[in-house]
């Protein structure tokens, strides 16, 4: 199994807001395993975790955001400027034993 932590670092302000973005937006993702904002560490981090089967099914779905859907035409139009609610972003991969 492959669990991937995307990692933002918000502007702000922005954190708490970021995370309902992408937890609205990610609510019929069957990958998405958490949305986390930070308690200690770094202030204004949002981790996003998901998990795959292995390497090529993570590969895989990035294939569907890559069409022209009406399911991915609707989720840029929702995602529209989130851009400008971080300042950095971070991907970790990890394989689970």
């Amino acid at each position: 199994m492959i669990i991937v932590h995307d990692i933002f670092i918000c502007k702000p302000g922005n954190a708490s807001k970021f995370a309902k973005l992408f937890k609205e937006v990610m609510a019929d993702n069957e990958d998405l395993v958490n949305i986390m904002t930070d308690v200690t560490g770094a202030y204004n981090k949002v981790v996003m975790v998901t998990k795959y089967d292995n390497l090529t099914a993570y590969e895989q779905s990035f294939q569907k955001y890559m069409q022209d859907s009406e399911e991915m035409k609707k989720m840029k139009e929702k995602m529209q400027g989130y851009q400008d609610m971080y300042q950095t972003g971070s991907r970790e991969i990890y394989q689970v034993w």
